[in-house]
């Protein structure tokens, strides 16, 4: 697709300069793959801001903007447009008129989609221009169980924690009643923390008993916090519940276990859990990981890598085969990075497997597969498998020993594309450790060809960060570039807070370091160079390291210092 070939908001925004080319014909391509509109994909992928969006397709079509969040959802018509028409078109029936029918919409340059409701409905449609992020909301409400339209997880009272749709791992439906007659202020505060979790946009929620206290924290922006301190009595009933709820064996007490939730807050949305026991000196710590499937399917621009290191990684996600490995400490994105790779390269000509301990997120259309220790099924056997499957894409969760490693090498140079992690700190570091594991040091040269390494850093709110001035000596002990100081057009910024965020940050942007192997690394690799020589040769070729690319990532405003220092400094 050429930019000339751009129409309707994307065309806009190029035109008033608030989106270049290249990002507006990659966000329209991400669109059709991902089946949503353009404004939907553009707002989701923080492209742009639900409400400058908004104001400019105003302005540019002339449609007046509505503002959807007074509007009495009570007064919707019910039942006059087909669901599944809505979820495609993004777009939702206000009011009805005689012969007329309102319909919200984030593009009212989506002549096809009104088009499609007006010949379903037999009513003239007119589009009524919304905000996207209001009008996604309240598509969500409206698709839920005959939902109170203005009754988000906020609305819910004790009834509806109580009935709240919570299944384990076999999808089969949980008694609540398995605990006893007692047991329902548990049950509605166990239900009232995981939605808390979910609403407050947590990755993490753990359930910690002490000798005389009990705590649950949540992990938001990679940082802990305290929000419940439960009475101490509670902690076996709490980690019983748990357990149930995610089909794990309550009476075994003595050795960790995983378990699996999914909890269905609308027909259109389900949020699983990953969940792990432990036992510990005071009782079982229960550490719950949010698995939200949306996070997948952000899209490359949203997830924060520099123009030139996007383009090396999809460079190397179209090629035929080779070996893509992605470093970084757990909790550091490397899942949502693969699974974006994947998205990328899910097409019907393709045939993709995985393996995964476990498998974290659903993808129709891609083979996934839980590796099990207990039936001999690890990652080794789980790739020999897929090998006689005629794939073409495979995936390992992680590369823990030199059988795994030795057999993606195989795979990676008889034609197929290898994606893979490994647990190391930088992109040289990775190098090496597959030497360290016994992989001759050719194999890595030939079958690897790139390798990203990666943090997640806090971004800045931009409701309230504030301008700081700092002298150039510490600019210098920082590691900021002499070009970069001597610049006077840029502004580095900290975190104050106020009600739109948490402590001055809200939500996280990716960092990385992503190196291809050139011939000038793979001369190093062949003569057994250390991870030093490795990391100065990538320098010369261009490739910024983690440290440089946190920083650039201050200079743009996305950031704090102290952040980068958090996420990046040794």
């Amino acid at each position: 697709m050429s930019v000339s070939q751009l129409s309707g908001l994307a065309k806009r925004l190029v035109a008033d300069q608030v989106l270049d080319e290249a990002t507006a014909v990659s966000a329209t391509k991400a669109a059709k793959r991902e089946n949503q509109t353009f404004a939907q994909h553009a707002v989701e992928a923080k492209l742009v801001k639900s409400r400058d969006l908004a104001g400019i397709a105003s302005q540019a079509f002339g449609s007046p903007l509505f503002d959807l969040s007074s509007y009495n959802f009570d007064l919707i018509p019910r039942d006059i447009v087909d669901e599944k028409l809505i979820s495609k078109h993004f777009a939702l029936p206000l009011y009805k008129r005689g012969n007329r029918l309102f319909v919200a919409v984030a593009d009212p340059t989506n002549l096809a989609g009104l088009d499609e409701i007006n010949f379903n409905t037999g009513l003239n449609t007119e589009a009524v221009l919304v905000e996207a992020d209001k009008l996604a909301k309240a598509i969500d409400s409206y698709l839920s169980d005959g939902g109170d339209m203005g009754a988000g997880l906020d609305g819910m009272d004790d009834e509806d924690l109580d009935s709240l749709d919570v299944d384990g791992a076999d999808d089969e439906r949980n008694d609540d009643d398995s605990l006893g007659g007692d047991e329902a202020p548990v049950v509605r505060f166990v239900n009232k923390v995981l939605l808390d979790a979910i609403r407050t946009g947590a990755s993490d929620i753990h359930f910690e008993p002490y000798e005389k206290s009990y705590r649950v924290r949540f992990r938001t922006d990679g940082v802990l916090h305290e929000v419940a301190k439960p009475p101490i009595q509670l902690a076996t009933r709490l980690a019983a519940r748990l357990k149930v709820m995610s089909k794990m064996d309550i009476s075994e007490r003595r050795v960790p276990q995983d378990g699996r939730i999914k909890m269905k807050l609308s027909k259109t949305k389900a949020i699983d859990f990953r969940v792990n026991s432990l036992p510990t000196l005071w009782g079982e710590k229960i550490v719950l990981r949010i698995l939200d499937p949306s996070s997948a399917k952000l899209g490359i621009d949203a997830l924060g890598y520099e123009d030139d290191q996007k383009k090396l990684y999809l460079d190397a996600l179209a090629q035929p085969q080779g070996m893509i490995l992605v470093t970084g400490p757990t909790g550091s994105g490397k899942t949502v990075s693969l699974y974006t790779g994947l998205n990328i390269l899910n097409t019907p000509e393709r045939n993709i497997s995985t393996a995964e301990d476990p498998v974290e997120i659903n993808l129709e259309g891609i083979n996934q597969v839980n590796v099990s220790a207990k039936v001999g099924l690890n990652f080794a056997e789980a790739l020999r498998s897929f090998l006689r499957q005629d794939p073409d894409i495979v995936m390992v969760g992680e590369i823990r020993d030199l059988e795994t490693a030795e057999i993606a090498i195989k795979a990676a140079q008889t034609g197929h594309l290898v994606l893979s992690t490994l647990h190391t700190n930088s992109a040289p570091e990775t190098l090496t450790r597959l030497m360290n594991m016994g992989v001759p040091s050719f194999n890595i040269a030939t079958s690897v060809s790139l390798i990203i390494a990666q943090r997640l850093a806090r971004r800045l709110c931009s409701e309230c960060k504030k301008p700081i001035d700092l002298p150039q000596e510490v600019l210098k002990q920082e590691g900021f570039d002499a070009v970069t100081i001597d610049r006077k057009e840029w502004t580095i910024y900290q975190p104050v807070g106020c009600e739109h965020c948490s402590k001055g940050y809200k939500g996280r942007v990716g960092v990385y370091e992503v190196v291809r192997i050139t011939e000038g690394i793979s001369r190093i690799i062949m003569e057994g160079g250390n991870s030093i020589q490795i990391a100065d040769q990538a320098r010369k070729e261009g490739f910024n390291n983690l440290r440089t690319s946190a920083l650039r990532k201050v200079v743009m405003g996305i950031t704090s210092l102290e952040e980068a220092n958090r996420v990046t400094k040794d």
